[in-house]
């Protein structure tokens, strides 16, 4: 039986792979966890995945799930959704594909080119200069999210779901390019939501270290 679950292939510190962890872990669907490393990907993933990128989901009938997003919804709804966090979905579908657009778009890029600023220019003035760029771009975005928040609990409504969970990774990511910064923006209900996500099991348990899958090794499952 366990040779026929779901083959995850993860990389711990991806949001894109926390994200889909998270939602596989909502649903409580087991799945064999592949860990890698991105600067030595394994032939059987790049055999696996045609992007090349995690997460990827190998599911047992052949087919593949490459993007994240998917990867949530799957699980989500194989599961029935056990935690109701496909809530936001079925009241406005529209709105919610809009925010991962937004989020997925934008705001990656922005976040990409503000914490890994060197990557994208060849002095230290235009990365400085870039990264205020972005930094202040992003943060019209963080801006937003502390005004709904600061109308209700969780952007996914009164509890946490399919929204909170999709981009708190990416959020964790923007804060880790410059914590002090971060911390001293006005942003009280923001700063809320992201710490106790950061402290709970929840987040905890999907960060688990694990070493990099290797063929030979015993199956790691989650």
């Amino acid at each position: 039986m366990a040779k026929n679950l779901p083959i995850f292939w993860s990389f711990r510190r991806c949001p894109y792979a926390m994200r889909a962890r998270l939602a596989v872990r909502s649903a409580g669907i087991k799945v064999e966890l592949r860990e890698i490393l991105l600067r030595d990907k394994p032939s059987a993933f790049l055999t696996a995945s045609a992007t090349k990128t995690v997460p990827v989901l190998e599911l047992d009938d052949g087919r593949v799930i490459e993007e994240s997003r998917d990867i949530m919804f799957w699980a989500l709804k194989m599961a029935q959704d056990p935690e109701g966090w496909l809530a936001p979905h079925t009241k406005d579908a529209g709105a919610v594909s809009a925010f991962f657009e937004r989020l997925d778009g934008p705001f990656k890029q922005h976040l990409d080119r503000y914490k890994y600023a060197t990557r994208f220019a060849e002095n230290k003035k235009e990365i400085a200069e870039n990264q205020v760029i972005h930094r202040t771009e992003g943060a019209v975005f963080l801006g937003e999210i502390e005004a709904l928040l600061s109308k209700q609990a969780c952007l996914s409504g009164a509890k946490m779901g399919i929204l909170d969970f999709g981009c708190l990774p990416f959020i964790r990511q923007f804060r880790l390019a410059d914590m002090h910064w971060f911390d001293a923006q006005d942003w009280p209900h923001l700063h809320r939501w992201l710490a106790a996500f950061l402290v709970s099991d929840r987040f905890s348990q999907i960060m688990e270290k694990y070493p990099p899958w290797q063929p030979e090794q015993a199956p790691v499952y989650f």
